[in-house]
């Protein structure tokens, strides 16, 4: 990478953190507001649900909703801006409580069995394997009940539809199915691609929708950023797929090198490490493109999508 590149990278990796840490701040503070509504719920149960919720991570989902109902609302004369992104607010709550319901529930002994997610004990190692369940049971309850209590009533029903399609059947949890159904068999590229284009892309790609559709966005904003969230979520599970060959437990916060001791399909398995990460540019390339008509009001995406693809963990 030339010296200029190499800035530039830089310079994107960094506001991108910005973001990160600034929405990640903002959601926070309305987590803090979702726990006062549940002070009648067990106290272990809201402690087991905090652990995993405020363990850290880069609150990727979240910050990619936040962003796509400012790149709408920027690019365009939406109207009502303060009501869009109080419903943009709740949508990227529900994503992460979604998304860690997923983490909590993949680390326990009958699916992937792990010990360590983010860098601290998983979830069932702390409180027990039945309250983990439990505890992410609550999660997804808790995303759809923070939808219907505060994001607009006119959006309410498509961010529900969205949110549900996204990480059921023919989602994330469809995805996972099949990546549990087809360890240790060999699967051409295409097949690869449609595991992660639902286990991981689904819910990437909702995210950039739920933004949009919280900025009530018409059709051409829509397939714009459904399109950069496809191209992102493939992007992502290709680099997903190399760190767990090329980094360590201490830069990823979980174990490494887990994949090819299951039998599992990966990029790296299928490509070679050069080939993947090469095939992680060309989607970067094809994500930013999905952006040219929203001018400067998408380039907080933008930066995060040189983030994804040029991350270390």
């Amino acid at each position: 990478m030339s010296q200029p590149a190499a800035a530039a990278s830089h310079e994107a990796s960094t506001d991108a953190l910005t973001l990160l840490r600034r929405h990640g701040e903002r959601l926070h503070e309305y987590f803090a507001q979702v726990r006062a509504r549940h002070n009648q719920a067990p106290p272990r149960l809201v402690e087991a649900i905090q652990y995993s919720l405020l363990a850290g991570g880069k609150r990727l989902r979240p910050t990619l909703i936040l962003e796509c109902c400012d790149a709408c609302l920027g690019a365009g004369s939406i109207p009502q801006p303060t009501r869009a992104r109080t419903s943009a607010l709740a949508a990227a709550a529900a994503m992460e409580f979604i998304h860690t319901f997923s983490l909590v529930h993949d680390d326990l002994p009958a699916m992937d069995d792990d010990d360590l997610r983010r860098g601290q004990p998983t979830n069932h190692k702390v409180f027990g394997e039945a309250m983990a369940i439990l505890a992410g049971d609550a999660m997804v309850t808790m995303a759809f009940e923070m939808l219907a209590t505060d994001a607009d009533p006119e959006v309410v029903p498509a961010l529900v539809r969205e949110l549900a399609q996204a990480s059921g059947p023919e989602g994330m949890i469809g995805g996972q199915v099949l990546d549990i159904d087809n360890e240790t068999k060999s699967l051409t590229l295409p097949q690869l691609q449609q595991v992660h284009r639902m286990k991981t892309g689904a819910l990437l790609t909702a995210s950039c929708r739920l933004g949009a559709i919280s900025a009530g966005a018409g059709e051409t904003q829509l397939t714009a950023v459904t399109e950069y969230g496809r191209h992102l979520g493939l992007a992502f599970q290709i680099i997903d797929d190399v760190l767990d060959v090329t980094s360590t437990p201490e830069q990823m916060g979980k174990a490494t090198n887990k994949d090819a001791a299951k039998g599992k399909n990966t990029y790296p398995v299928l490509m070679g490490l050069d080939a993947s990460k090469h095939e992680a540019h060309h989607q970067l390339e094809l994500a930013l493109i999905a952006l040219k008509d929203f001018g400067s009001a998408a380039e907080g995406l933008r930066n995060l999508a040189r983030f994804v693809v040029e991350r270390d963990a």
